[in-house]
């Protein structure tokens, strides 16, 4: 039961970009086309979840041991770094048209900070293993969902007319912080 009322605060109540505002960057950036935010959605789960585990171990058995905790940050940013590297690698040769979909967006990963604060906050919260992995994955599913309700509203947008001041960006910012106001509604739930 604990591992579900994780699951759905990260997804819902603690959602990383609409709750606690970090991944900004390729939220805004990736969210033009459903189908590359899908692309995005996977890429951070899959670096979120294995740079949760990679980090939470190097912190448990190496940085706490020879007490120099105070290096995580930099740590954790060389791992998630190098992850990052292996999933554009795995993708380019995997899935191509993926790899061109994301462009310049895969990098972002390496300085997307809700991969970078997952990573401290499981530390922070004092999760075991198996709680850091769950709420990583939680969190990399909240992040995936509001980046497709976002895409999806993005792509609907277009197709409006709209003021021109308001096209692009400040558009995308204000269905943004409505995006950010119903995931509120959610607040208390778990």
């Amino acid at each position: 039961m604990e591992y579900i009322l994780i699951i759905i605060g990260a997804i819902f109540v603690n959602n990383i970009v609409l709750a606690q505002f970090l991944g900004i960057c390729p939220f805004l950036g990736v969210s033009g086309k459903v189908k590359t935010a899908v692309g995005m959605g996977g890429a951070v789960l899959f670096v979120m979840t294995l740079a949760t585990i990679v980090t939470w171990l190097i912190y448990t058995y190496i940085l706490s041991k020879f007490g120099i905790e105070y290096m995580r940050t930099i740590a954790f940013i060389l791992v998630i770094a190098s992850l990052v590297q292996m999933v554009e690698i795995i993708l380019k040769k995997i899935s191509p048209s993926l790899y061109q979909a994301l462009g310049v967006f895969l990098p972002l990963i390496t300085t997307n900070c809700a991969i970078l604060g997952v990573a401290i906050l499981v530390i922070d919260k004092d999760f075991n293993l198996t709680y850091s992995v769950v709420y990583a994955v939680g969190t990399a599913l909240g992040f995936l969902l509001a980046l497709v309700i976002f895409a999806g509203l993005r792509e609907h947008i277009e197709k409006l007319p709209i003021p021109k001041a308001m096209q692009g960006i400040p558009a995308a910012l204000v269905m943004a912080g409505i995006l950010a106001l119903a995931f509120m509604g959610f607040s208390g739930l778990v």
